[in-house]
């Protein structure tokens, strides 16, 4: 995979708006739940897909709140693939919301 540059970087952004730039080579998004089990659920999950992707993030546990930031090592920047895994954190979340909110 290769890097992506400026431009590629910055349409990516658009698909991902909660997702913020961090230095040049990262993005990163935090998301918060209601109970601190319900963010540990949810870094469970994302572990899953990490594995299955083999592309891990750097993940914070701040109680109630989990920080995901990705960037690719291998192309010392950000790839498609760091954009395709943050879309997937997203819809996650969206779905374990959903579910926890009932």
């Amino acid at each position: 995979m290769k890097k992506l540059n400026e431009q590629e970087i910055t349409e990516q952004l658009t698909l991902v708006p909660k997702w913020k730039r961090k230095e040049t080579k990262w993005i990163e998004r935090r998301y918060r739940f209601n109970e601190f089990l319900d963010g540990i659920t949810f870094v469970n999950n994302v572990s899953t897909i990490a594995e299955r992707e083999n592309h891990h993030p750097f993940i914070q546990i701040q109680y109630k709140m989990v920080i995901l930031s990705l960037s690719s090592w291998n192309e010392n920047g950000l790839t498609d693939l760091d954009f395709q895994l943050a879309q997937e954190m997203d819809e996650l979340f969206v779905e374990q919301t959903k579910t926890s909110n009932h």
